[in-house]
């Protein structure tokens, strides 16, 4: 069964920066995608940035030049390194694995960017 567990969040002031990880276990074939998403108070889930098996990623308009997704498949784990945070970013960020019809998802770790 594979889990994820999400690190790395916390309080950071605006033009901060933080870098989340994601830890996987249990075993899984490739290929398959890692994602970031984020929820905020009163809004829905959305997408942040995703990286395939080959590496091809993928990111959200709002955070484009400011985030990046990487991965290391020896440990097991993706990363996003977040650059000059906005109060905007202020949310619960979660870790996705997209198999063909497998959805995994962690439970999340908070962001908070404040002065």
């Amino acid at each position: 069964q594979v889990q994820l567990v999400e690190s790395g969040g916390g309080l950071v002031q605006p033009g901060g920066s933080l870098r989340l990880s994601c830890a996987r276990s249990g075993s899984i074939f490739r290929p398959y995608t890692m994602g970031w998403y984020r929820q905020a108070p009163g809004k829905q889930r959305e997408l942040v940035a995703r990286i395939t098996s080959s590496g091809t990623t993928t990111y959200a308009d709002s955070v484009k030049g400011r985030f990046t997704i990487s991965r290391d498949n020896a440990k097991s784990t993706v990363y996003l390194q977040m650059n000059s945070l906005e109060p905007e970013d202020t949310a619960l960020y979660y870790c996705n694995l997209k198999r063909f019809d497998m959805d995994y998802w962690g439970k999340g770790t908070q962001v908070t960017v404040s002065s």
